[in-house]
């Protein structure tokens, strides 16, 4: 059976660590020494000598049982709070995440239609732009075409001018020079008659 050292056997038989070495040295309670000059007791002796005492350390044992027990049960409804705050804590932050993801859709959705006025807005102010230019190219076209037309008029009017100018004048040097009027005016033969060569 198991050895034990005297303050062991107090606690086993219930006496007191002083009644258990009495008894000891009285040679009541048989014992052995160990290797390391310790005064061990045989349990069985013990039992011979004082009987267990399963009175006194059951309730002992009892009591420490119900200790544990009662402290498992603390440290269980500890985890239970803390599991029960982590869980709130996880279903806050899961609300949080659902309202931003909202919000940034609903962000996401006013800057795509800023984004296509911006390049309705744009795409119109081009098409002005050309439109502008477009009219600019006629207006200068029209211009041009009205100088050219002004140009050829006075040119014709000119041509015409200057026919008549050069009919009246064969006319004239016809009436003075006796030349025919289908003749054309010769200003060479005329000079050198001013001249008088």
């Amino acid at each position: 059976m198991a050895k034990v050292g005297p303050l062991r056997a107090a606690e086993l038989t219930g006496k007191s660590k002083s009644t258990v070495q009495r008894a000891m040295t009285s040679g009541k309670l048989s014992y052995e020494v160990d290797n390391a000059g310790r005064r061990v007791i045989d349990v069985s002796e013990l039992e011979r000598v004082f009987g267990l005492g399963k009175t006194a350390s059951a309730p002992a044992a009892a009591a420490e049982q119900e200790l544990e027990k009662a402290s498992q049960m603390i440290e269980m409804e500890r985890m239970k709070m803390r599991i029960k705050m982590l869980e709130e804590q996880l279903y806050s932050a899961n609300q949080t995440i659902d309202d931003l993801k909202s919000q940034r859709d609903k962000w996401q959705k006013q800057a795509d239609q800023v984004l296509l006025t911006s390049q309705y807005s744009q795409k119109q102010a081009e098409e002005l732009r050309e439109e502008m230019k477009a009219r600019e190219r006629r207006a200068l076209e029209a211009r041009e075409e009205r100088r050219k037309q002004m140009l050829a008029e006075r040119m014709r009017r000119l041509k015409g001018d200057n026919q008549n100018a050069t009919e009246e004048t064969a006319k004239k040097a016809a009436a003075a020079g006796g030349a025919s009027a289908e003749t054309p005016f010769n200003f060479q033969g005329l000079w050198k008659r001013v001249k008088g060569q």
